[in-house]
């Protein structure tokens, strides 16, 4: 038995779910999700908890039985909590602003990109440099927060460009003069 897909998912008050045609949908204070079940995978509903129930002992049906779970858990905290990433920018010049739902970055290129707000996601900016970026759907926060690092990464000799916080760089030591 998978341990994670045995935990049951645990409804707020606030949150309903509807399960039909094997697609499963969560509505809460802070939005609507609907994810599609795989197959072999049930999901029951008892109350105020979810339990995820797979058809048979089949690898692929024990593969998707947590993978299910995992899915549902965070959906029923998204719609409730949401979910946050922070990034820092890092280098002399770089900077980021807000105007309207576009994200401006300069980023030491010879041009600023503008990043259009993915749909569900809000992007605030604190002093210029760090981001936090919010949501109700964790894997779109998730890619957001990637493709916002992917325009920058940080650099391995100076450390400049787009991190997530608190995230660590070991610097190379570069080139040494010759004596």
């Amino acid at each position: 038995m998978s341990r994670i897909g045995k935990l049951p998912v645990t409804l707020p008050s606030g949150v309903s779910v509807n399960v039909a045609e094997g697609v499963v949908r969560v509505k809460g204070p802070k939005g609507e999700l609907s994810q599609r079940v795989a197959a072999g995978v049930t999901i029951e509903q008892e109350g105020n908890l979810l339990k995820v129930v797979r058809a048979d002992e089949s690898r692929q049906f024990r593969s998707n039985h947590g993978l299910t779970r995992a899915l549902v858990n965070n959906m029923v905290q998204g719609v409730t909590k949401g979910f946050e990433r922070r990034l820092e920018i890092q280098g002399v010049g770089f900077k980021s602003e807000v105007k309207g739902k576009t994200l401006v970055l300069s980023l030491g290129y010879s041009h600023t990109i503008e990043f259009p707000f993915p749909p569900g996601i809000t992007i605030d900016v604190e002093k210029g440099t760090k981001l936090s970026i919010k949501g109700s759907d964790r894997q779109i926060v998730g890619e957001t927060a990637a493709k916002l690092r992917g325009f920058r990464s940080p650099d391995s000799y100076k450390g400049k460009g787009v991190r997530n916080e608190g995230e660590h760089i070991k610097l190379k030591a570069g080139k040494t003069a010759k004596k």
